[in-house]
């Protein structure tokens, strides 16, 4: 099997997890309005929707360009940041301005200033007890700058010819991101473990910034390094497909177990690795022939998947609006049928944000693209 046979056409396997990761971030951030009584610990771990989204997008973005290189192709800066470009700011600066012209919509009191999110750096400073509209654009914020640095550092591989040398800089990479949180955790966080404003200082300086969260970003360019450039070790795993599966599956129950309070010390230090080392585990299994996800097709999740960046988007203003509607219109706030009201209109303002704005302008990138 030659190892460009992993240029995805269409999985369906990252599909099924992008449907997934959607899905617990959705439920994830519904605690934050009314809603009915649920198990708060399964709930609670909606937060690992992220850490999938991130080992997912290390993997498909980084993908592309392995690709590339591995025919030979030089990377072109001008062709990856235009398909960037046009896949995120267009809905992102819809929804922007949306939330500065009709401050009704707002989920909380308080926008970042403008400037931090057209510079996508409203993650490095993100203190929930100033800023609480909008906030979710924190992981939009690392990713951006993601897609800024990982082709830099390719080119930079490529210049000083490193070639298979340049796994250090990734191991280098990961083991930094460790030292970082435990660095964060013992200057900045541990002096308030005691005090009121604790949870604030947790987001401020172990959850937020980009480089306390690079784990599932780096298991993604890991994995998308392997399957291209080392194509009988993506032979190898693919065999074992399902078996890489099940232990991803295993070590992420653990990896939960250990994160059941997401602010503890173990949990910031090693449960994040560990979360994004298990989707890695999972995400790897997904993309091969063999795994029972590649095989599974479904309408639903490839539906859901591809409405994913925009339900990320306008979820909080869609449930926001939702409940003071249904409320004015007599309805609990948190009953299990505003809920489900919720579900719906956040997956129609999806609809619309994709079909209005997020489409035209891929079709506006292909037609650069192609005329380039």
């Amino acid at each position: 099997m030659h190892h460009s046979s992993i240029a995805p056409a269409k999985l369906s396997g990252p599909d099924h997890l992008r449907a997934l990761a959607i899905t617990l971030v959705f439920f994830y951030h519904y605690q934050n309005f009314a809603h009915p009584d649920w198990p708060e610990e399964i709930i609670g771990l909606g937060w690992i929707g992220v850490d999938l989204f991130f080992v997912l997008s290390g993997f498909l973005i980084a993908g592309q360009i392995f690709r590339g290189i591995s025919k030979g192709r030089a990377l072109s800066l001008n062709e990856f940041f235009i398909k960037r470009t046009f896949r995120i700011i267009p809905a992102y600066l819809f929804v922007l301005i949306l939330y500065l012209a009709i401050p009704a919509i707002r989920e909380r009191a308080q926008l970042a200033p403008i400037w931090q999110h057209l510079t996508f750096t409203l993650n490095l400073d993100l203190d929930l007890r100033k800023t609480g509209t909008f906030t979710h654009a924190w992981s939009l914020c690392i990713e951006e700058q993601f897609y800024f640095i990982l082709p830099l550092i390719v080119l930079l591989i490529q210049y000083f010819k490193l070639g298979k040398k340049s796994i250090y800089i990734f191991i280098g990479f990961f083991i930094l991101g460790f030292a970082l949180r435990l660095w964060s955790w013992n200057q900045l966080v541990a002096p308030h473990l005691t005090s009121d404003g604790f949870l604030f200082v947790w987001y401020k300086y172990i959850y937020y910034p980009t480089y306390n969260r690079l784990d599932g970003l780096l298991t993604g360019v890991g994995i998308a390094a392997i399957f291209t450039f080392y194509p009988l070790a993506y032979q190898r795993i693919n065999e074992y497909a399902n078996w890489l599966l099940l232990s991803g599956l295993l070590l992420l129950l653990s990896a939960c177990f250990i994160c059941i309070n997401p602010h503890s010390f173990n949990s910031s230090i090693f449960g994040f690795p560990l979360i994004s080392l298990a989707f890695g585990a999972i995400v790897a299994s997904a993309v091969c022939p063999n795994c029972l996800l590649y095989k599974f097709k479904s309408k639903f999740t490839f539906h859901l998947a591809a409405l994913s960046y925009s339900i990320y988007l306008v979820h909080k203003i869609t449930i926001h609006m939702t409940q003071n509607l249904l409320e004015q219109a007599g309805l609990e706030k948190d009953s299990s049928l505003t809920l489900i009201l919720c579900i719906g209109t956040s997956l129609l303002g999806a609809v619309i944000l994709r079909y209005c704005v997020e489409l035209p302008f891929l079709r506006i990138k292909d037609k650069i693209l192609a005329s380039s």
